[in-house]
C-alpha cells in the first residue's frame, strides 16, 4: 500500500532507479482495486490478472514519461481492444478498433490501460451511475455521490487504486469530481489538448479533456503527455513543459480575484464559501494579494448563453440515436429533455447564445490583465444523496 500512496511521478521515479519493478506496481494496484472496488464501483471493464501481468512483461516504453503506471480510461474514450460504453447500453458491447489520439499518446509515453473508469450515460452529469455499470458511491461516505462525470477517475485517485487518471469537461466534469473526492482536477484551455479529429470541430468548443490527479504535480506531469507539448493538429499546443510551473510553487505577490457569490447571484450551501474563505486565507498567507470583486458579468447572461449552447451541442452529438424511435427509449431523460431543448433554438438563438458568450470572454481577458488568478468555489453544493439523480434547488 506504501508504494500506492506515492504520485505517479515518484513511483516512475522508483522504476527508473530500479527501485520498483513495473510487476511489482502493478501486483500492489491489482491487491488494491480487488479490495476496494467492489465497495465503490470507480472502475469497469477491468482486465484480468492474467492480463495486466502479461502489460508488465510486453515493450513497455519505460522511458517515457508514464513508463510503467497502471491507468484506467475514462468511459467515454476510445482505448483499443476494450469496450467503450459511454455508459449506454446501446454501446454495452461496442469494442474500439483504435486508441483515441489522446489515449495513444498515454500509450506511448508508457502508460499501462488495465480499465476504464465509470461515468454518467454519455457524460451528462454530476452524479456518475449508469444502466450498464451501476452507481460509483463517494469514498468518504457511501451514501454520497462521488460527482461527475469524471466520478469513477476521482474515486479511483482517492481511494489509491490509481495515481493519475484522464477525465473531461464540459461544465464541471474534471473540477466538480475532484472536489467532492479531495483530489485535483483541471480543466485546461480548449484545445491545449487536442480533441478527437472527427466529425465537428469548430464550433464544438464547450468540452476539453484533461487531467486528473493527487497533487498539482502530477497534473503538470499528465497534462504534458496529454498535450503533447506540441502538435500540428493543434494550433493551440505549445511546446513549454507544463512541468516547469510546478519546480518552483510561489503564492508571493500573486493577485487574486475573489468572484465568491458572484455579487449575491449564487447560492451555497451553507459551510461552503466559510470553507473557501479559509483557503483563501491560508493563500494570503503565503503571501498572495486577495481582492474581493463585485460581479464582473451578467451571470443570467452567462446561464442563458450555456444553456442554449449546450443543448445545440448536445442535440448534434445524439440526435441519429434520439430520432430512431426504438433506440430513443434508452436515452434517459435528461438527455432527451437537452435534445428537445436544442431543436426548438433558431439560428439566432444560437448566434445571440455565442455573442454573450463573446462578451463575457472579453470582460474575463480584462480581468486577467489585472489578476493572476480568478477563483470561485468548485461547486454550490455539499456532495448529495446517492438516490439523488441531482439537486432540484439550493436552500429552497
Amino acid at each position: 500500500m506504501d508504494i500506492l500512496n506515492k504520485e505517479a511521478w515518484e513511483q516512475k521515479a522508483l522504476i527508473k532507479a530500479g527501485a520498483l519493478s513495473v510487476s511489482e506496481l502493478m501486483q500492489e494496484t491489482l491487491a488494491r482495486i480487488e479490495l476496494v472496488n467492489p465497495k465503490v464501483n470507480a472502475l469497469v471493464n477491468i482486465l484480468n490478472k492474467e492480463a495486466c501481468e502479461k502489460l508488465t512483461s510486453a515493450d513497455c516504453p519505460l522511458g517515457g514519461a508514464l513508463g510503467g503506471v497502471p491507468m484506467a480510461i475514462k468511459d467515454l474514450a476510445n482505448v483499443k481492444g476494450f469496450k467503450t460504453t459511454e455508459g449506454s447500453p446501446l454501446y454495452s458491447e461496442r469494442v474500439a478498433r483504435k486508441d483515441d489520439q489522446m489515449v495513444a499518446r498515454l500509450r506511448a509515453a508508457g502508460a499501462l490501460f488495465i480499465g476504464k473508469t465509470n461515468t454518467p450515460e454519455f457524460g451528462l452529469g454530476s452524479n456518475t451511475f449508469n444502466p450498464v455499470y451501476g452507481k460509483t458511491k463517494n469514498p468518504y461516505d457511501l451514501t454520497r455521490t462521488c460527482g461527475g462525470s469524471s466520478g469513477g477517475a476521482a474515486v479511483a485517485l482517492a481511494t489509491r487504486m490509481l495515481s493519475i487518471s484522464d477525465g473531461s469537461d464540459m461544465m464541471g466534469s474534471l473540477r466538480n469530481p475532484a472536489a467532492w473526492n479531495n483530489v485535483y482536477g483541471m480543466r485546461p484551455t480548449w484545445g491545449l489538448v487536442p480533441p478527437e479529429p472527427s466529425g465537428e470541430i469548430f464550433l464544438s468548443q464547450l468540452s476539453t479533456l484533461g487531467p486528473m490527479a493527487r497533487s498539482p504535480k502530477d497534473l503538470a506531469l499528465l497534462l504534458d503527455v496529454q498535450a503533447n507539448h506540441f502538435d500540428n493538429k493543434s494550433d493551440v499546443s505549445q511546446s513549454k513543459s507544463f512541468s516547469n510551473f510546478t519546480a518552483q510553487p510561489r503564492m508571493k505577490g500573486i493577485k487574486i480575484g475573489w468572484l465568491g457569490d458572484w455579487g449575491g447571484t449564487l447560492t451555497f450551501e451553507d459551510g461552503l464559501l466559510d470553507l473557501a474563505q479559509k483557503a483563501l486565507n491560508e493563500m494570503s498567507s503565503l503571501g498572495a494579494i486577495i481582492h474581493d470583486l463585485k460581479a464582473p458579468f451578467a451571470m443570467n447572461d452567462i446561464w442563458a448563453s450555456w444553456c442554449d449552447l449546450r443543448a445545440w451541442q448536445i442535440t448534434n452529438g445524439l440526435r441519429d440515436i434520439y430520432e430512431d424511435i426504438e433506440k430513443r427509449e434508452y436515452l434517459k431523460p435528461e438527455a432527451v429533455w437537452e435534445i428537445e431543448n436544442g431543436f426548438s433554438l433558431s439560428g439566432q438563438d444560437i448566434y445571440d447564445a455565442a455573442l454573450k458568450k463573446s462578451k463575457w470572454y472579453n470582460s474575463a481577458s480584462e480581468l486577467f490583465e489585472k489578476f493572476d488568478l480568478l477563483v470561485l468555489p468548485s461547486t454550490q453544493v455539499w456532495p448529495f444523496d446517492l438516490a439523488e439523480i441531482y439537486p432540484v434547488s439550493i436552500k429552497n
